[in-house]
């Protein structure tokens, strides 16, 4: 048999070793799990602008340029979670957050493109705060009768979580306290002017609108953990809030070093069968490796976790987004 002259053997071997790299290279693009890369506009819809909501979109956003540059990412704003769902359904947004409670609300009520909703991850629990003027009498949910109450705007999901507390409370919330629907763009500013005597918000911690909130006007948060027996009373629906303690530095300047109970839902990242599975993965891996980053200034998005995204009940996952999943346990 005959062999190669020694610059010969190199030549082939260099040759055979550059036939090799190309093969792997092309075979890393087209393995399971690794769609090309996404084109084109999606549009996420946040919240109102002093909420947690859209500041996570914003730093989001930033994120998903570096990481998908061939995508247009657009912000649009919302009344919160229930809003958001009707903003994927009717086709205005593509990507939402929204609260596990709320996808459930949604879902019961067969409202259009309930059945077409599917997660992209479990990011990081809202926690419900009752906020009122330093002095109140108010010590717990049922002090509420007769006053003017902030409950968050139609179609949010603070108003639905708070209907249901006022329950648990034994209230009426037409009748026994003055709803007042706005929502956190206005809720601090008409509490420090006297213009309502208390306000419900559900938010990561902290929410800003608060932060700011303190730091300007003597304020305390009052404790819901009372209401957890009775909520979960109600049956079905409420079975996605837990017993949560909202810990001492999340407002620094209002709680003196003390712990407040309250109740914690889920958020959820949100979009619908009609999506991109490319586009999908793509978002979803995003959120996951940008904790971290986005976490140093939105602290709540510090719980999104790899290890709990992929629990995203009601919702099935994404086609998509399970291919991520299944991508980084390979």
């Amino acid at each position: 048999m005959a062999t190669l002259p020694r610059p010969g053997r190199r030549r082939a071997l260099t040759a055979a070793t550059a036939a090799l790299a190309l093969l792997g290279l092309v075979l890393w693009f087209v393995q399971p799990g690794r769609p090309p890369a996404p084109r084109g506009r999606v549009t996420i819809a946040t919240g109102l602008p002093t909420g947690v909501y859209a500041r996570y979109g914003e730093l989001l956003k930033d994120d998903l340029a570096h990481d998908l540059p061939g995508v247009d990412v657009r912000l649009q704003r919302s009344e919160g979670s229930l809003d958001n769902l009707r903003q994927l359904a009717n086709g205005r947004a593509s990507f939402t957050i929204a609260t596990a409670d709320a996808v459930a609300a949604y879902q019961d009520r067969h409202e259009p493109g309930a059945d077409r909703l599917r997660a992209c991850a479990r990011l990081y629990d809202d926690y419900m705060q009752l906020v009122v003027p330093q002095g109140s009498a108010v010590r717990s949910a049922a002090d509420l009768r007769g006053l003017r109450v902030g409950v968050g705007a139609d179609g949010s999901g603070v108003q639905l979580i708070t209907r249901r507390l006022m329950l648990a409370a034994g209230l009426d919330f037409d009748r026994d306290i003055v709803p007042v629907r706005v929502g956190i763009d206005r809720m601090p500013e008409m509490l420090e002017h006297h213009e309502l005597d208390a306000f419900f918000w559900s938010g990561g911690l902290p929410t800003t609108a608060v932060q700011r909130l303190a730091r300007r006007f003597p304020m305390q948060l009052v404790q819901l953990g009372d209401l957890i027996p009775a909520l979960h009373r109600q049956g079905a629906p409420t079975r996605y809030y837990r017993a949560a303690v909202m810990p001492a530095d999340a407002y620094p300047l209002v709680q003196n070093g003390q712990t407040v109970k309250t109740i914690a839902v889920a958020n959820l990242l949100v979009t619908t069968d009609r999506e991109d599975a490319a586009l999908t993965f793509g978002i979803t891996r995003t959120v996951i490796d940008s904790r971290d980053a986005i976490g140093h200034v939105v602290h709540a998005a510090q719980n999104v976790d790899l290890r709990t995204a992929v629990f995203t009940d009601p919702l099935p996952l994404h086609r998509g987004a399970r291919d991520y999943y299944v991508s980084v346990k390979q």
